[in-house]
């Protein structure tokens, strides 16, 4: 071996090794021997095909995700040639508009390069502006992103509870900030079928949930830039989003909109609240011709996913507390399952913020 050659640690060798096995057991594809011979030399590079099914064996992989059936129709965007700043934001863009596909979601993901990584843990969020007296404009789970992104920058929207934020693209430890343009960012408004008041409320939320702060983890190797996409549960916008008391907060708003009692919780305001935003959510992404999940029909799924992993002979990994829907979830073929919830790989691994240890000027890739 070159002395200039990366020496993998066991543990790598070992994920790589298992990892060649899975692939050639799984595909078919013959090979093997040869391919553990380049682990073994020090150096393993991905073939794009292995890089795709590492990928979704990932998505196959994750524990707290309902939303697995479908895991082997995910689109791979083979990027890793891609480190420059420009020509990021220029995948992103068609990752963006490809995965929306005119609101027949398509999963996706696209993997770019070494020392590239995006700041934002989705690609689209709203912005969270704090006020001189404690409260926030936007989105409160975003006010230290949007805090993060004025340090480094951005001037700020026009103030409203729904400003885009821009992307924060990182390469080679220097960071440049790019506006999404209205197209890449497609938004439904939520209006009610039955009552008008709810859609003069002025919420919406965006189409596509495309996730950015996790490395993509596939033999041994880490991929820092690896943003990927399926298609939103009605639940995490209905049910989360726009109705957590440390989020929007829209129920108060929702109950008077349905001229409800909110005097005592006794009289269950907050349910039928609740059950009405998500009517209004699937009603309003359905009238927009964009895919969206309701909890009933992906928990089924879920299930439907065990049976098929069953009969392959490959035990399903799972967290009940993410699994389960947080709405009526009683009512779903998954209230009385339980989950083994070790992670095992290839998968998904959580990147801390960016903004934790950033200094001025510079904002270093912490793994």
């Amino acid at each position: 071996m070159p002395a200039s050659a990366p020496q993998p640690d066991q543990t790598q060798q070992t994920e790589a090794l298992d990892f060649l096995h899975l692939y050639h057991t799984e595909t078919g594809r013959p090979g093997l021997r040869q391919r553990q011979a380049e682990v073994y030399r020090g150096h393993l590079t991905l073939s794009t095909e292995e890089l795709t099914f590492g990928a979704r064996v990932a998505w196959r992989n994750s524990t707290r995700c309902v939303g697995r059936l479908p895991w082997q129709t995910l689109r791979v965007n083979d990027l890793r040639h891609v480190t420059d700043h420009d020509e990021v934001f220029a995948h992103l863009l068609a990752h963006l508009r490809g995965a929306l596909n005119g609101g027949r979601i398509l999963p996706t993901m696209s993997v770019f390069g070494p020392g590239v990584r995006i700041h934002n843990d989705q690609l689209i969020r709203y912005a969270g502006y704090r006020q001189p007296d404690g409260t926030v404009i936007g989105d409160p789970q975003n006010t230290d992103l949007t805090d993060h992104l004025r340090r480094l920058g951005w001037a700020g929207g026009p103030g409203t509870r729904f400003d885009v934020l821009p992307l924060a693209i990182e390469s080679h430890g220097q960071v440049r900030l790019f506006e999404l343009p209205a197209d890449a960012a497609h938004e439904v408004h939520i209006t009610h079928p039955d009552c008008p008041a709810i859609g003069k409320l002025g919420l919406r939320w965006h189409a596509l949930p495309v996730i950015s702060n996790l490395t993509l983890e596939v033999a041994g190797q880490s991929f820092q830039a690896a943003p990927f996409n399926g298609w939103y549960l009605q639940t995490e916008i209905a049910a989360r989003n726009l109705s957590d008391e440390d989020r929007y907060d829209q129920l108060p708003a929702v109950a008077a909109a349905l001229g409800l009692d909110t005097a005592s919780r006794r009289s269950l305001w907050v349910d039928r609240a609740l059950l009405e935003l998500n009517v209004a959510v699937l009603h309003s992404f359905d009238q927009a011709g964009v895919r969206i999940a309701d909890h009933h029909a992906v928990t089924r799924q879920f299930r439907h996913f065990e049976a098929l992993e069953a009969r392959a002979g490959r035990p399903v990994q799972g967290r009940w507390s993410w699994l389960v829907p947080p709405m009526a979830p009683a009512t779903t073929p998954l209230w009385d399952r339980r989950y083994d919830d070790r992670e095992v790989r290839p998968n998904f691994t959580p990147q801390p913020p960016a903004w934790r240890a950033a200094r001025p000027g510079v904002c270093p890739f912490h793994p």
